[in-house]
């Protein structure tokens, strides 16, 4: 049983973090913030598929202004990402931002932060340490490593936050490498209590993105650790959500939308199970209802699977067994497998 760090709850916009809140999956819009269109049409969809937090990017006064109309049609909590220059953060406070995230490593002057400390006090509105292991400021001891550089660079942010009246505190130390993030993470868990955002920063690209953020994040919700996570990769804020909620399903610390369950297919599949379990996954994709359907190709494994699942369908040579809550309910020919698997997943939606 995962034992989670207790930490102090913080408010952004409706969402609770930390505390005993369940783990908030947040993403990145990755559109122009100043095409505000484009960017509402985006926020959109990412409230759609799940996000509960969307962070967009503020590089120009532009930006910044855009962050009302946005705010207008938009419902889930918007965070405002500002680097280097503080009056953004400013702009973006007057704009209705229901967050910050500042970098330490490019925001360092003491007067500056509290100018931007002093207006997010007045509104309450959190302040995310947005330490990133690319941006750190030189490192005082040339042999410090970069995970304690990191947890250093982050409890001093902390000190001046606290120095100036400020505990609407959220951190998070990201990097590239695992090993580093895990590091940083364990240490900075044990030194504070606010929440912890997590992330792999620059995972890359879906497929080993997902493998580096669900090792790294893994392991660190498995020890308890985290409060608040986003899955960096290189493709639509969508599929961040979606292999977000993957981890934390896995994990059994969040029950959203469908799990399915597939088997890897091998000689002994007589169907072309790889095409058929796609299939139902784009379907599933519609549904935020956690489901667990199972799709199986051979009598090895595929009856008992598909027992345990609340729908599923275990495939032979030209027709297949459709299984509802453990017991068969029909069999169907194979042209039929898709209609007939996913009108029992319609009606299971129903109840």
């Amino acid at each position: 049983m995962i034992v989670r760090r207790r930490s102090n709850p913080i408010r952004i916009g409706k969402v609770t973090i930390g505390g005993d809140s369940p783990i908030v999956v947040q993403s990145m819009a990755k559109t122009d913030t100043r095409d505000i269109k484009a960017t509402i049409n985006q926020i959109h969809k990412l409230s759609g598929c799940g996000c509960e937090l969307v962070r967009i990017a503020i590089p120009d006064f532009e930006a910044a202004q855009a962050l009302s109309a946005i705010k207008k049609k938009t419902t889930i909590p918007i965070i405002a990402d500002i680097h280097f220059d503080y009056r953004l953060a400013l702009e973006s406070l007057k704009a209705g931002a229901d967050g910050l995230r500042l970098n330490p490593g490019n925001i360092r002057d003491r007067e500056q932060v509290a100018e931007v400390v002093k207006a997010a006090r007045q509104r309450q509105v959190p302040i995310r340490i947005g330490v990133n292991a690319g941006s750190l400021p030189s490192a005082p001891k040339p042999k410090v490593s970069t995970s304690e550089h990191m947890v250093a660079v982050a409890l001093a942010q902390i000190e001046l936050l606290e120095s100036l009246d400020f505990d609407l505190i959220k951190v998070s130390l990201k990097a590239f490498d695992v090993l580093t993030s895990i590091e940083s993470y364990r240490s900075i868990a044990s030194k504070i209590s606010y929440p912890l955002h997590l992330g792999i920063t620059e995972a890359g690209l879906p497929a080993a993105g997902a493998v580096r953020s669900s090792v790294g994040l893994g392991i660190l919700l498995y020890e308890g650790i985290g409060d608040t996570l986003r899955v960096s990769l290189s493709a639509h804020p969508c599929q961040e959500v979606y292999t977000a909620y993957e981890i934390l399903k896995s994990l059994n610390l969040r029950q959203h939308g469908p799990v399915l369950i597939s088997c890897p297919s091998c000689g002994r599949a007589e169907v072309d199970i790889v095409s058929l379990a796609e299939s139902v996954d784009r379907k599933l994709k519609a549904t935020n209802k956690p489901i667990k359907v199972a799709v199986m190709g051979c009598v090895v494994n595929g009856p008992g699977e598909a027992r345990e699942a609340d729908v599923g369908i275990a495939c032979g040579k030209g027709k297949g067994a459709i299984f509802r809550k453990g017991k068969v309910v029909r069999t169907v020919t194979e042209d039929d497998f898709l209609g007939a698997l996913l009108n029992e997943i319609k009606n299971i939606e129903g109840e």
